[in-house]
């Protein structure tokens, strides 16, 4: 009866949800609620239409931005305090663009050449990074080396094609994107090097591979492939990790890489993985914790020309480690948070402002995004709606320790989008910080997260425990005395029931 209820509570608890929470999604900055531009997934996997997370506040072509030589090609971004680097590939420059507004951009300079060397200018860059010190690195990829400049654009150092006996010869060197981290180490993805990052020392060492994929093959190709000869063996497809398509250093130092070339057989057996999160020693600490895994769409159906897996070309981290992953294939942006919970997806393939044809590069400013097109040869500049600061608002305080505050912009969350499953979770943690486990429990069995709901019904268990001990006690003293003084009374009854025969 009890399951029953409690089944019963939990339906009625939805339908008044459904029916009077969810009218006020179409009002939500000025949303209709009938687009599928912003959405997000539910406990089953069924797309739930949301409010728009962010909004286009500004494109940015090269006639907006006054440019005399309008862009080619461009294919990396670089986000430094204020100002936003751009890797003009195809017209062999960095343009170098410093943020008045989210819709003002000014140029500052073309950065198209550097001093200290024999060969002072830039074949196809493909990425550039900037140091605390602020010392310039620079994928010169057609060139085929990585350049450290100091802020003159004077030469410091080289880095050229890693020396290692694993490598083919006659590998061309293709720098195409690069980190750095504090101490000035290089990580750099090369095109044709699938061996995992290429690390460098600050000295310009390398120092070795880093974070390779996993390898994925099919088990019956690897016994036949035992069993092969050497010239059948030829024949067949090797077993080699995959190449990286993007690369991204987070605050504390921890790499994200990101891949697109995986198939959508290897994703759904979880044997690839579309973005990994990856530490010192190069393993993959990436936390997966959310209902579904972190690639994207899992509805990988054919549409529009499209098909097949999302294509992740960038990742982008904010400092609340919430990170943004660009899909090429489909024009999208998929946000998680440090659990793997899919906090947000939107954009598509179009011509229309907040659309793509070709993204290729991510970056972020605070809570803004910026996305690049290589065939648009536009920026577009997203900045969160009312809804999207409400959620970033609650995973903030959440951080911070503010339980309470966090919880009540959940509330605010919810009223927006009652199918925002993060905002039952994201109430019942702040309950369940808050020591309020019952309220917890009530949140978390909604939206069906087992994990949290068994923390908040431990700590249920216990404190209810506590507060009942001496009732427990005494029902548990109840249940050893009282069948031993019914015995004993019994057993003295039967004592004066036999004197009283044999004295008769």
């Amino acid at each position: 009866m009890k399951k029953i209820a409690r089944f019963i509570s939990i339906a009625l608890l939805g339908i008044v949800v459904a029916v009077g929470i969810t009218p006020l999604t179409a009002l939500a900055d000025g949303s209709t609620g009938d687009t599928s531009y912003t959405y997000n997934l539910d406990y089953w996997g069924d797309v739930q239409d949301s409010p728009d997370f962010y909004t286009v506040s500004k494109v940015f072509t090269s006639s907006e931005l006054g440019l005399d030589v309008k862009m080619k090609a461009p294919e990396g971004l670089f986000s430094y305090g204020d100002s936003l680097y751009v890797c003009d590939t195809g017209n062999n420059r960095i343009i170098e663009l410093k943020r008045v507004t989210a819709e003002k951009f000014d140029v500052v300079r073309i950065i198209d050449s550097f001093k200290g060397d024999s060969n002072t200018t830039f074949n196809a860059p493909s990425d550039i990074a900037i140091s605390e010190e602020g010392n310039f690195f620079i994928a010169d990829r057609g060139n085929g080396r990585i350049l450290k400049l100091d802020p003159d654009f004077n030469l410091i150092l080289k880095f050229d094609k890693p020396v290692d006996n694993t490598l083919d010869p006659s590998i061309t060197f293709q720098p195409n994107k690069i980190v750095i981290d504090t101490a000035e180490r290089v990580y750099c993805i090369a095109t044709g090097i699938n061996k995992g990052l290429i690390k460098y020392e600050p000295d310009g060492t390398f120092s070795g591979f880093v974070g390779a994929t996993k390898v994925t093959y099919d088990f019956l190709d690897y016994i036949w492939k035992k069993f092969a000869t050497q010239a059948q063996r030829a024949q067949m497809e090797n077993f080699v990790p995959t190449e990286y398509d993007n690369v991204y250093m987070d605050h504390e130092g921890f790499v994200y890489a990101c891949t697109g070339a995986v198939t959508r057989e290897d994703l759904r057996a979880e044997k690839a993985d579309a973005v990994r999160k990856i530490n010192l020693m190069g393993n993959d600490i990436l936390v997966r914790n959310g209902e579904w895994p972190i690639y994207g769409d899992i509805h990988m159906g054919s549409g529009g020309g499209y098909e097949g897996p999302s294509y992740f070309s960038d990742v982008t981290v904010f400092t609340n480690d919430i990170f943004v992953c660009l899909d090429r294939n489909r024009g999208r942006c998929f946000g998680y948070d440090d659990q793997g919970h899919m906090v947000f997806a939107f954009g598509g393939n179009g011509n229309m402002d907040g659309y793509f044809r070709r993204p290729v590069a991510i970056e972020h400013y605070n809570h803004d995004l910026y996305v690049l097109d290589t065939l648009d040869c536009a920026i577009t500049v997203f900045v969160p709606t009312e809804f999207g600061t409400l959620v970033y608002d609650a995973i903030d305080k959440f951080d911070q320790g503010d339980y309470t505050a966090s919880g009540e912009s959940w509330e605010r969350v919810m009223q927006l989008n009652g199918n925002y499953d993060l905002a039952y979770i994201g109430i019942g943690r702040s309950y369940l910080r808050q020591e309020r486990y019952k309220e917890a429990m009530d949140y978390f069995e909604v939206k069906y997260d087992d994990e949290n709901y068994s923390k908040a019904f431990k700590q249920y268990r216990k404190e209810w425990v506590e507060e009942h001990i001496a009732v427990i006690v005494i029902v548990l003293l109840a249940i050893f005395l009282i069948p031993m003084g019914i015995g004993k009374v019994r057993s003295i009854k039967h004592e004066i029931d036999t004197a009283d025969i044999f004295n008769t």
